[in-house]
């Protein structure tokens, strides 16, 4: 193995436990946006939204972008960053922190509409709140979604590094040491 490719390779301990990290990550923020819903069974908003649980959304998901930066700035202070792969997992993981920064203060929204809601009286106004609800939430959701995807992107280019090792792992066994020539017949040497 050429000792160029022995300073790119991120140790392969080391890339299984990010693939975890990010894939655990991943499936928290898919699960959130798959979960936390708006609307009701019939695709309506509820005439009262409860405030307290979209707060709730805001402040777990502050908790995710919480994580999400964390595991990017752990990644962006080790050497492994400046890599070829760990260049593009730790764009990757950038995306996936801005995306997920941005979820929280939509459900902050969302939670402000349904405070609003009740206290409205013009039917016009109810409908524009109810609308903004809708989209404010919709939007923080895809932002998990979108965040969700962003690692999964990091977990994928991670996997192809460990499947390169992998395969310069076996051509480095079978590159072994030449063999000896074989013996003369005559068991004189020139």
């Amino acid at each position: 193995m050429k000792p160029d490719f022995q300073r790119d390779l991120i140790p392969s301990d080391e890339v299984l436990q990010l693939i975890g990290a990010v894939n655990a990550m991943k499936d928290k923020l898919l699960n959130a946006a798959q979960q936390w819903e708006l609307l009701n069974e019939n695709g309506h908003v509820p005439a009262t939204p409860s405030y307290a649980a979209l707060l709730q959304h805001a402040i777990d998901a502050q908790d995710l972008s919480r994580d999400v930066l964390r595991l990017t700035a752990d990644f962006a202070r080790s050497p492994h960053h400046t890599t070829r792969a760990g260049s593009t997992v730790l764009k990757h993981l950038g995306t996936a922190a801005t995306m997920s920064s941005y979820a929280a203060p939509h459900f902050t929204e969302t939670a402000e509409c349904a405070l609003a809601l009740p206290r409205s009286a013009n039917p016009t106004d109810r409908h524009y709140l109810a609308n903004r609800m809708v989209t404010d939430h919709a939007s923080a959701r895809a932002f998990l979604r979108r965040t969700s995807e962003s690692l999964r992107d990091a977990a994928k280019e991670l996997d192809d590094h460990l499947g390169f090792q992998r395969f310069l792992a076996t051509l480095t066994r079978q590159e072994g040491p030449p063999a000896p020539p074989p013996p003369r017949p005559g068991g004189r040497h020139r």
